[in-house]
């Protein structure tokens, strides 16, 4: 699940990004409305976590534009606006969900997860193949009948490998899709996370590599 995260205070920004992240999504940030403007232009987000009061570019014209767009993601506005009146103008710009600050944080997280699965190209919710079963809303993975205890970062490439499933997915992909847009292109840290990934997978592996190709569920 890929999250950005529009906020121009950056300690809160910074809260919001960590706890996201801890809890398994792939997250970018931007501190004005110019800025996620074009990474949204760049990048295929599954749900933009927007402040209103933006330098730059207002949160207001940001979520038209993004409304606009054909493959658009979710909207949840999060911002110190929170009178009914602010809410109600804020869903008619076209956002999908409205939370005021301050906010409960695992209700963000829930209310984040809710929207991933309302966009129009969501995939079913339990994952299916080689006897593995994932459920990206309870956080569990079960094979043949065991439940496995998987890391944020392992549970976020199983899913990744799943939804791709019977395609291959390279160790770039992997990297923009569970980790963010700082992660090191020169580290082995998805070998690494593949690596754990398929020792607690077990027998019979599942997992293949193809050199030059990337990763897929056999």
């Amino acid at each position: 699940m890929r999250i950005l995260v529009v906020e121009d205070d950056h300690a809160l920004a910074d809260v919001v990004v960590e706890g996201l992240t801890d809890a398994g999504m792939a997250v970018d940030v931007a501190h004005d409305g110019l800025s996620a403007a074009g990474k949204i232009e760049l990048t295929p987000y599954d749900v933009v976590v927007l402040d209103r009061d933006l330098p730059g570019l207002h949160g207001d014209v940001l979520c038209q534009m993004i409304t606009d767009r054909p493959d658009r993601p979710m909207v949840l506005m999060l911002t110190a606006a929170g009178e009914p009146g602010d809410r109600v103008s804020g869903l008619t710009l076209g956002a999908d969900d409205y939370l005021a600050k301050p906010f409960h944080f695992p209700e963000l997280i829930l209310r984040v997860r809710a929207l991933a699965r309302r966009r129009p190209d969501a995939r079913p919710r339990t994952l299916r193949a080689a006897g593995i079963e994932l459920d990206p809303v309870r956080r569990t993975v079960v094979r043949d009948g065991r439940q496995l205890p998987l890391s944020v970062k392992e549970f976020a490439v199983l899913e990744a490998l799943l939804r791709a499933s019977p395609g291959f997915l390279s160790a770039e992909t992997l990297l923009d899709n569970v980790w963010d847009e700082h992660a090191d292109r020169f580290t082995n840290t998805v070998t690494v996370t593949v690596g754990r990934l398929r020792r607690k997978l077990g027998d019979p592996p599942v997992i293949t590599t193809t050199p030059g190709v990337g990763y897929r569920i056999a």
